[in-house]
């Protein structure tokens, strides 16, 4: 690919044009906001000068409500070879262009399965995509040299492909992405009018529940106006888990001894099956998931703290697959969580001990 014209320079927009740029791509830049596409392309992830004669690729990285408008008029200005787009709904844009008079052949609807809780060009990346799934949808309508294309540019942002029918994807990510979304947004909700004293109670367990409720609203809003139906009917299979999960809690606060033994089996019930779905979340690079050891070790929040730590695992010979930091209240210190392969923490212990850290497990 030497071409690519990117319509919306967001954070996925200008991250998909700064990984095409970065691969010696020729990458034009166009928003509605001339100021959103100067930054993007300050940031080297193209030029703004207007497309002359045809691209081989445009990227649309519009909200999913303005994508099959914007992938009609691409069409119709005739500065594409094939068209594009990155929403995380792929049902309705498809349904719409039909509805435009579009032609469905030379659009391919894709979702790279990564992003941010900030939005915008200055949040955007080269490598935001690398090792990450980027779901095709393509129909049998679809010419060859179109997907060819889009296979091509998956590669360059060092994505993984992943072939999809387009209302099974929309079922599969109001499962994994938009629901959880919406969970955490409930749950950060929680703690807008609760007490000053709880929340100062929270640990790294509410963090990371709450993480994404960061998220900004309006984006969300597109997203889930496009995919109402499947997210409500997870919402609502949750609901029902809910309603039963208060029920079992209600129970163990009776003081009946046959409803508590109820109520615990609820609970007991639930933790169980939360431990089998989570067993099926991808561990690293997409593989089976791993059990790692943890082994905790405090630090201050003191410049090059965690390098050393780094530096004398390495020394050691253990590769850290992965980090978690949890953050003392009050106190400018913390606890960093390495986790290593079972059989490398007795050697990564005795190497940090010998080096003057402390440990806790």
């Amino acid at each position: 690919m030497r071409t690519a014209l990117v319509i919306g320079t967001g954070l996925i927009g200008t991250s998909v044009a700064l990984a095409l740029s970065a691969r010696g791509v020729r990458v034009h830049l166009e928003d509605r906001d001339p100021d959103q596409a100067r930054t993007a392309a300050a940031l080297g992830a193209g030029t703004e000068e207007p497309v002359t004669g045809r691209v081989e690729l445009a990227v649309i990285a519009v909200p999913p409500a303005h994508i099959a408008k914007a992938v009609a008029e691409v069409q119709r200005r005739g500065v594409a070879d094939g068209c594009i787009d990155v929403g995380s709904v792929k049902g309705v844009p498809r349904r719409e262009l039909a509805g435009l008079g579009g032609d469905p052949s030379r659009y391919l609807g894709t979702h790279p399965m990564s992003g941010k809780e900030r939005s915008g060009p200055l949040a955007a990346t080269a490598d935001l995509f690398e090792g990450r799934p980027w779901v095709l949808t393509p129909t049998p309508e679809t010419r060859t040299e179109v997907l060819n294309l889009v296979l091509e540019l998956v590669a360059l942002c060092r994505a993984v492909p992943v072939v999809m029918e387009a209302d099974a994807h929309d079922r599969a990510v109001a499962l994994v992405s938009h629901t959880p979304q919406l969970v955490s947004s409930l749950l950060a909700a929680r703690l807008r009018d609760a007490d000053e004293s709880a929340v100062r109670l929270s640990g790294q367990g509410l963090r990371d529940v709450t993480r994404i409720a960061a998220s900004t609203p309006q984006m969300w809003l597109d997203i889930l106006s496009a995919n109402p139906g499947p997210v409500a009917d997870v919402l609502a299979a949750l609901a029902a888990d809910l309603e039963e999960t208060v029920r079992s809690l209600r129970a163990l606060d009776s003081g009946d001894p046959e409803r508590r033994a109820d109520g615990l089996a609820g609970i007991e019930s639930l933790l169980r099956r939360g431990n089998a779905g989570q067993e099926r979340v991808p561990g690293k690079h997409g593989t089976a998931p791993v059990v790692y050891e943890t082994v905790g070790v405090p630090i201050t929040d003191r410049p090059g703290e965690l390098a050393r730590i780094f530096a004398d695992a390495g020394a050691a010979g253990v590769n850290i697959e992965d980090v978690r930091i949890e953050h003392a209240t009050g106190q400018q210190a913390g606890l960093a969580q390495l986790m290593v392969d079972p059989l490398a923490a007795p050697r990564l212990i005795a190497r940090l001990r010998e080096r003057g850290w402390s440990i806790r497990q």
